[in-house]
């Protein structure tokens, strides 16, 4: 074959013809090695339905969680959550006790520079996945919530929603509560 090349360019004009064949050489190199190729595939393949999949991802998950870094996580944990609890370790992130009307507190995960915004959504989303798990009430209109209710730290209003939580002198640990706002006349 590299004969035929060598030939092929020193006559001149004939160059087209040596493209050709070389290109038809690897078309038959693909064809010889493709068989082979797609019985390897079909032996590395298994094919898992979905939810099997979903239950191996699961009980990976459930391992990992028992890590004592990964331990305050419930079993059906997100993505999310582990990356909170991962920058808590790092000290990225702090957590925020929301305490509610009914004496319950909600331990919120929000980054060291965190907005009250910021924790309004974490709020939000916490008890979304809390919802979630014990399938509680369907919706909450957070609408009505920020409108009937105010965060208070120590007394102090955070009315502030593009205000850092740091300005406000929040830190970690720190007891947010939920105060009923007063109606105006």
């Amino acid at each position: 074959m590299e004969e035929q090349s060598v030939d092929t360019v020193e006559g001149g004009g004939g160059g087209g013809q040596c493209i050709k064949e070389e290109e038809e050489d690897n078309e038959n190199l693909t064809e010889m090695a493709a068989p082979d190729a797609e019985e390897d595939e079909d032996e590395d393949e298994e094919t898992l339905p979905h939810s099997e999949i979903l239950d191996i991802f699961e009980e990976g998950l459930a391992r990992l969680v028992q890590d004592p870094l990964l331990c305050d996580l419930p079993i059906q944990v997100t993505l999310e959550e582990v990356n909170s609890q991962i920058a808590l370790e790092y000290g990225q992130a702090m957590t925020v006790k929301v305490l509610k009307a009914d004496g319950e507190i909600m331990p919120i995960v929000v980054v060291q520079n965190a907005t009250v915004l910021d924790l309004k959504k974490a709020i939000c989303r916490f008890m979304e996945l809390k919802q979630q798990r014990e399938g509680g009430v369907k919706h909450i209109s957070w609408r009505y919530v920020w409108r009937t209710y105010h965060l208070v730290f120590q007394g102090e209003k955070l009315e502030d929603d593009k205000m850092r939580l740091k300005d406000y002198g929040i830190r970690n640990r720190d007891e947010v509560t939920f105060m009923k706002r007063l109606r105006k006349k």
